[in-house]
């Protein structure tokens, strides 16, 4: 597509940076505007509870471009700058303070936002979040600080700044209303493993219980929860999920449900606009139904595909979703989706705790998904089990002598 087409992306994280690169590399050479609020250059978010936080890693690390790379591209980074509506009539985007960008084609690589509490001393300094780079730069002075560290929700980020909370000599706790840490994400069965594996890093993980209120004076010096007891603490991290940021998306009226509704192409139903990472809720065609990942891969992937879209490249959207963690001394992939009606199984193949072993979620006899936990070699066998949804037998499913590219053969 070599036009003088203007190609507008709201979102200047890794996706939109991502859609800006697939334009340029299929050929589009017309104007890219790249718009974000944030001051910093896209970067990526894994790090920020991984090896940033643990100090492993400097945050010229996370960026997903070199800082000449914009230049170079004639992609023009607008930082610092919050888009506060679209105007499909005119095909514009509006900038805070009345500028108008005019566009051909608009991504909305809006992202999504911490879920805040609202309970009684929600607002005390000490009770942090963690989804910019100024948040993990401001949460790894408070770990290395030491103390008490409270951390509300045992979901991915919960659990990586406890691992991280505890590299630091930190005094953790976790507190979880589920039954188990990431029983959302991976359910009973698998959440007791990673409730083991923090405590026996010294992790207090108290589950089935919520916080009511935080206490202090200015500053936060305790965690009240659901069940009376008060945790005291010198630092609180709160991580109870994310909300898609579809204001503008829903303002302009497009189509809206628990994300912005896209098809396999990541196209609205405006054809000028797509909608990608995060905020997208897009059409699978593996699963025959609605998908909204939040997690690196997808926002990496979906803005590859939407730019490319964008440049008259595109293909249907098919990837499966992907998420990886670094806990400690574990490291793990998840291949797949398990859906709304859930898994009636999971088979575990090893032994946790005592090198690589993996888990599959399956319904009626066929794989959901798959982990791989400390092998990563194993990832496109377990990738391609999950992709197929293959009928497989537990019991072969589950022995490591058994290869995992033999487990469907049945006999």
């Amino acid at each position: 597509m070599t036009t003088n087409s203007t190609h507008v992306i709201v979102g200047a994280g890794l996706a939109g940076a991502k859609a800006a690169q697939a334009m340029r590399d299929c050929g589009f050479d017309g104007r890219i505007v790249l718009v974000g609020d944030e001051r910093e250059r896209p970067y990526e978010r894994p790090p920020l509870s991984k090896d940033f936080l643990l100090g492993k890693a400097t945050k010229e690390k996370g960026y997903v471009h070199d800082e000449s790379w914009y230049a170079e591209q004639d992609v023009e980074l607008r930082l610092g700058s919050t888009v506060t509506g679209v105007h499909r009539g005119g095909q514009q985007v509006e900038l805070a303070g009345g500028e108008r960008v005019g566009y051909d084609r608009l991504l909305l690589a809006t992202g999504s936002a911490p879920r805040r509490l609202t309970v009684p001393g929600a607002d005390l300094d000490g009770v942090h979040y963690l989804r910019r780079l100024g948040d993990a730069e401001k949460l790894r002075d408070v770990l290395t600080a030491g103390g008490a560290v409270v951390i509300v929700g045992g979901g991915w980020i919960g659990l990586e700044v406890a691992a991280a909370g505890r590299h630091y000599g930190a005094e953790v706790t976790v507190v979880e209303p589920q039954p188990t840490p990431l029983y959302a994400a991976l359910g009973r069965e698998i959440g007791d493993i990673f409730a083991a594996l923090h405590r026996e890093h010294g992790v207090d993980v108290r589950t089935g219980s919520g916080v009511t209120a935080f206490e202090g004076e200015g500053r936060v010096t305790g965690v009240v929860t659901s069940s009376g007891q008060v945790i005291a603490a010198d630092a609180v991290v709160v991580g109870v999920g994310v909300i898609p940021n579809t204001r503008l998306a829903e303002a302009a009226g497009l189509d809206v449900d628990g994300g912005v509704l896209v098809d396999e192409n990541l196209q609205t139903a405006d054809p000028a606009i797509w909608a990608a990472g995060d905020v997208a809720s897009a059409w699978h065609p593996v699963y025959d139904q609605r998908v909204r990942v939040e997690h690196w891969a997808n926002a990496t992937n979906q803005g590859t595909a939407a730019g490319a879209a964008m440049a008259g490249k595109g293909e249907p959207y098919a990837k499966l979703p992907y998420f990886y963690s670094d806990q400690y001394d574990l490291s793990l992939e998840y291949h797949g989706h398990v859906g709304a009606a859930g898994y009636d199984a999971v088979v575990v193949r090893g032994e946790p705790g005592a090198g690589p072993w993996f888990a599959f979620w399956l319904r009626e006899g066929r794989v959901l998904a798959g982990m791989n936990v400390n092998d990563w070699d194993a990832a496109d066998a377990v990738k391609a089990l999950a992709r197929s949804r293959a009928h497989v037998e537990a019991a072969r499913l589950a022995d490591p002598a058994v290869p995992l590219t033999d487990v469907d053969r049945l006999r």
